[in-house]
């Protein structure tokens, strides 16, 4: 019961966090971190596949709504979400039968950078890809998702630095 309380209050801290703050700070233009994507990162080991999907689409779909941007979120985020089991089984060792959520603990520092920074590298391609809708601007498209990423793993890892682990 305490962890499915941790990811609802997780789940409305990013969003609000989200919309109120990272969405309206443009880093130089090229900047803007996506931290929402913590919550699928983080979610435990054993949420079923349906369960996992239909949490990146309500989570996805939420950002939508607030940032009048018809589903852009939502596609990237179960995208994530689907590609999220795979990922773990490439960048990492762990049993996919434990309950723990996925976190530095847990994975180990480089294990985790791998599985973070390949998911949230795909969540940032996909955004600014479909944003664009266009590859004219090719060289502005991965300048946007490559530094959008590395701020994104930054707050991601500056959070696991400061989070107490309870499992």
């Amino acid at each position: 019961m305490f962890s499915v309380l941790q990811n609802i209050i997780r789940f409305i801290v990013l969003v609000v966090v989200q919309v109120l703050i990272l969405n309206n700070i443009q880093f130089l233009g090229y900047i803007n971190p996506f931290l929402y994507i913590y919550f699928i990162l983080a979610l435990p080991m054993r949420v079923s596949r349906w369960l996992l999907l239909f949490l990146a689409f309500a989570l996805g779909l939420t950002i939508d709504i607030f940032s009048n941007t018809m589903g852009l979120h939502a596609f990237a985020t179960v995208f994530v979400a689907f590609l999220r089991a795979p990922a773990i089984n490439i960048f990492t060792s762990i049993d996919q039968t434990t309950d723990s959520e996925l976190s530095v603990r847990a994975l180990g520092w480089m294990a985790y950078l791998r599985y973070a920074g390949i998911l949230v590298l795909i969540h940032n391609a996909l955004i600014f890809t479909l944003e664009a809708f266009s590859f004219v601007n090719f060289g502005i498209i991965i300048l946007k998702i490559l530094l959008s990423s590395v701020v994104t793993i930054l707050l991601i890892v500056a959070i696991q630095m400061f989070k107490k682990d309870k499992i």
